[in-house]
């Protein structure tokens, strides 16, 4: 965090860029008051990107953007009816939105519109008062009616009125004190944590597109771990992500078995370090993300006790599988995201059976084969999922993951291994058995591609000769 100081010189310099400026400028003259608002100003104290351009101002929409159209290259107002107009101006996206003093019912999150004309007013509706922080334009005046800077300061969150109506007014708060936990790393204030544990079940009126959004942006964050145990130890994880509750497995009293709950968030720690190390350019790696937290909720259906109190997991990547697709498909994720992150959790056992012993090249080349696109993304997850604190095998599966890393590549520069198709293609396929389109042709396109697997590459004329060989033998 930088000192006020700093803070308020990197606002008054975002204040002075072209298009905030001419902004200003054009709204005093029009007689209006305007303000940039939100997570700009946060940032600015908490020494982050400044990406956000949000302004509230008391003009309404007509006359915003009335106001905005001469200064603009594009601008939209598709959240018209909500006070907020969009607009482009100088490169810059802006969201200026009419001061509001909403009103809601306690049956929708929904609120009935109203405008209001207070900046304070506006404020202190806000979630957090972190978020509740403004800097008025182009007078360059600090705005902060409940203590926001302060909390900063002390790194909390809190809100800034009541918790319990603040929440009962928009329950989807609950989740952004979550999500901000992971993004700030802020402590919640007692009271608002007490509030988000009883008012949890009001979530029942949020949509799954919501609850989705915000658990993406948790994910997305640099170290989501402080939020998702928020979500947990507040028992909101309960009603959106049960799966990770139930993580929290009941540990006996020899400790036959480690904490299935306590791993699966430093998997994910571990995914999203090698993660950067691996693509640091790239923004953060969701399918990756979501297959850490998920990838063993398949245990607590699987936990058996064995003869001599072994605890055994059988078959816990194919159920956790199963389970993640239908949770994603509850929350609405997309069909894409949700197959990938599901064969992610389906595979991330198989490279632990090449640690106990040397997988052949045609054991690599299915390795390879059956994660596809996701290869790169397995790697992680494989690496990530080792916690052990025992300092021998974790070097072992290190060295036994290496080796395994080293001979795909050497595959496949040897063989062309990401194209994994067989040396005849369809058309090749019927001109030497002589067949039409149909189902024959991908048999014997199946048989190739196995042969493939098994034995590489032969070269055309030999994958020739033993297709005929195939052929006669099935005929």
């Amino acid at each position: 965090m930088v000192s006020v100081a700093q803070a308020l010189d990197r606002l008054g310099r975002l204040a002075d860029s072209p298009s905030i400026s001419k902004l200003a400028v054009a709204f005093d003259s029009a007689g209006y008051e305007l303000a940039l608002v939100g997570g700009s100003v946060r940032d600015a104290f908490l020494d982050r990107p400044l990406t956000d351009l949000d302004l509230t101002t008391d003009a309404r929409p007509d006359d915003i953007l009335r106001i905005v159209k001469p200064l603009s290259d594009a601008h939209w107002d598709i959240g018209r009816e909500f006070g907020t107009i969009g607009a482009r101006i100088d490169g810059q996206t802006v969201e200026i939105t009419t001061y509001r003093a909403d009103e809601y019912d306690g049956v929708t999150r929904k609120p009935v519109v109203k405008f209001g004309d207070s900046l304070e007013a506006d404020l202190v509706r806000r979630d957090f008062t972190v978020n509740a922080l403004a800097l008025r334009v182009p007078q360059k005046q600090l705005v902060d009616p409940s203590g926001g800077l302060d909390d900063m300061l002390a790194q909390l969150l809190r809100t800034p009125v009541d918790p319990a109506t603040s929440f009962g007014d928009d329950p989807l708060r609950i989740l952004r004190a979550a999500r901000f936990t992971g993004q700030l790393n802020f402590t919640v204030e007692e009271g608002t944590l007490a509030a988000m544990e009883q008012l949890a079940p009001s979530l029942s009126i949020v949509s799954a597109e919501r609850v989705r959004d915000e658990l993406v942006k948790l994910l997305s964050a640099d170290a989501p771990r402080r939020g998702i145990r928020l979500l947990v130890d507040t028992g909101v994880a309960e009603l959106v992500l049960p799966e990770i509750s139930a993580l929290r497995l009941e540990i006996d009293e020899h400790h036959h078995h480690k904490d299935v709950y306590e791993h699966s968030l430093t998997v994910v720690d571990q995914a999203i370090d090698l993660e950067k190390q691996r693509t640091p350019d790239r923004s953060p790696d969701l399918v990756l993300r979501l297959a850490a937290l998920l990838h063993d909720i398949g245990k607590p259906a699987t936990r058996r006790l064995e003869p001599g109190g072994a605890v055994t997991f059988h078959h816990h990547d194919v159920v956790g599988a199963k389970l993640a697709t239908k949770r994603l498909k509850e929350l609405r994720f997309d069909t894409a995201t949700i197959k990938q992150v599901a064969r992610l959790i389906e595979l991330h056992l198989r490279f632990f059976g090449y640690s106990e012993g040397t997988w052949t090249d045609s054991a690599v080349r299915r390795y390879v084969r059956d994660a596809g696109d996701l290869l790169d993304r397995l790697h992680i997850l494989v690496r990530a999922d080792v916690t052990t604190r025992n300092r021998r095998k974790a070097d072992r599966l290190a060295f036994a993951y290496d080796d395994l890393e080293e001979r795909i590549a050497a595959l496949a520069e040897q063989e062309e291994l990401d194209a994994m198709r067989p040396e005849l293609d369809g058309e090749a396929i019927m001109r030497v058995l002589g067949l039409k389109p149909g189902r024959e042709v991908g048999e014997a396109y199946r048989f190739l591609l196995e042969l493939r697997l098994e034995e590489g590459l032969l070269g055309p004329d030999a994958a020739e000769q033993r297709l005929r060989e195939w052929w006669a033998a099935r005929v």
